[in-house]
């Protein structure tokens, strides 16, 4: 290692910075090669589904055979099963146009695909979580977990209550449109009849990561129960967020009843007081966003018509508590992906 006595003062800064840009050239060439060798092996799965589709006339005992001879040429080589080869077939068959395999679908892995292939039977579905992938870097697991709590109805097949479009200027208006969702599945919070807000939400903070995953791309968690003062009066945010995606405040309040007008009303307020307070000429408007147990649409919409402020109204699921003797008997994730052999 080089010590700093090996090179005069002036130059330790620079020293730093030139070793600095050689290691990130050095990480990005990294991640470069993985892209390269996982894009070459998508194209040539999507080369032998696309030659095994050609042979169908040979019969279901082609893939048996193919799959014999190849591990009889290459015994250490796998990925080459009946199974594996059947996924091949059938991500031709999906995607037979080989420059979206190219473009997009060969920017993520083989077992992402394997979950599409699985888990999403719309093509819109399909290449949306795949874009969505590429842009959040979701793992497979993650990926799996946004298709089973029906991230995509969620947030783009369906009505959103909202004013944003109408209070934003656009187009960020729509951004933020896109961004939030019509109800949120916080499957990390186990539901009772006897919860209260404060139950939720500190169960939200103390699974903060989780609830970062479920709000989406760009929150950073600033604080829950945030106070704030106003003409010598303590008031309580609920949870306070920064999207740096949107470049706004985020305040979040939480309802374990059914939406009433009246709560638009203290959001709105909460909204004026944050964009006094804590907005800055680089930061877009605040946002609000109202939680409820359930939200009628009809109702919200009128309560939002004549609101100032940029407010949106969305419900949550939270998961149904097992019983402990059901609970201790199921299979964990990585029980079963252990035995998902391909």
């Amino acid at each position: 290692m080089i010590t700093q006595c090996q090179i005069n003062q002036p130059d330790i800064n620079a020293y730093f910075e030139v070793v600095a840009n050689i290691k990130q050239q050095i990480r990005t060439a990294q991640y470069k090669a993985v892209l390269g060798a996982n894009r070459e092996m998508l194209l040539l799965y999507w080369n032998i589904g696309k030659t095994i589709n050609e042979k169908t006339v040979w019969g279901n005992k082609f893939i048996e055979n193919l799959a014999k001879e190849i591990r009889l040429e290459f015994p250490t080589t796998t990925g080459y099963s009946v199974r594996n080869l059947k996924y091949m077939a059938k991500f031709f068959r999906l995607f037979p146009d080989f420059e979206i395999v190219q473009v997009l679908l060969a920017q993520i892995t083989w077992y992402h695909h394997i979950a599409l292939m699985d888990k999403v039977k719309d093509m819109s579905s399909y290449l949306w979580h795949t874009e969505k992938t590429i842009e959040n870097g979701w793992t497979r697991n993650v990926l799996v977990h946004q298709i089973e709590t029906n991230l995509y109805q969620r947030q783009v097949n369906t009505e959103k209550v909202s004013n944003f479009v109408t209070r934003l200027p656009a187009p960020h208006g729509e951004l933020v449109e896109q961004t939030m969702k019509d109800s949120y599945v916080f499957d990390f919070i186990s539901f009772n009849e006897n919860i209260h807000e404060r139950d939720i939400e500190m169960a939200m903070v103390k699974n903060v990561t989780k609830l970062l995953l479920e709000l989406g791309e760009g929150f950073a968690f600033l604080g829950n129960q945030y106070h704030l003062e106003v003409g010598g009066e303590d008031f309580y945010v609920d949870l306070l967020f920064y999207n740096l995606k949107l470049r706004s405040y985020v305040v979040i309040e939480l309802k374990t009843n059914n939406f009433k007008p009246e709560y638009v009303g203290k959001l709105n307020f909460y909204l004026s007081v944050v964009d006094d307070m804590l907005k800055t000429e680089a930061d877009n408007p605040s946002i609000g966003l109202l939680l409820c147990k359930e939200n009628n649409k009809v109702i919200a919409k009128y309560a939002l018509k004549s609101v100032e402020k940029p407010i949106g109204v969305s419900e949550y699921q939270l998961t149904k508590q097992l019983p402990k003797n059901i609970e201790s008997v199921l299979p964990s994730v990585e029980d079963i992906e252990n035995k998902l052999i391909i």
